[in-house]
């Protein structure tokens, strides 16, 4: 069993110290199920990429933009949002840590 609250503070940390300001951890692989926590320092983004076939992000700390077009759609700490079926980029609001779940198909 993982400790997400461990993990957010330990990938922040390590965020922090990035030239890029970020870090990311897959802490659960299961068939197509995937779970990443991922921590981005304020004004860090995750560049605009391809989305996989079902997704979500949970905001653990602080708040991200979730980038895609003219639908760009804030998320913050508690927070769960559905990723976009299209292109689309993620930026940090503030300091902030959330955890991504993917389905990256069908066994």
């Amino acid at each position: 069993m993982d400790d997400t609250t461990a993990l957010a503070a330990e990938h922040l940390a390590l965020a922090r110290k990035d030239p890029h300001g970020r870090s990311a951890y897959l802490f659960l692989h299961d068939g197509p199920l995937r779970q990443s926590v991922i921590a981005l320092t304020e004004g860090s983004a995750l560049e605009e990429h391809n989305a996989p076939p079902a997704a979500s992000l949970h905001v653990l700390q602080g708040s991200v933009r979730i980038t895609e077009g003219t639908a760009d759609q804030d998320v913050a700490a508690g927070q769960i949002q559905r990723i976009p079926h299209l292109r689309h980029g993620v930026l940090a609001l503030e300091d902030s840590v959330f955890i991504l779940t993917t389905v990256t198909g069908t066994e």
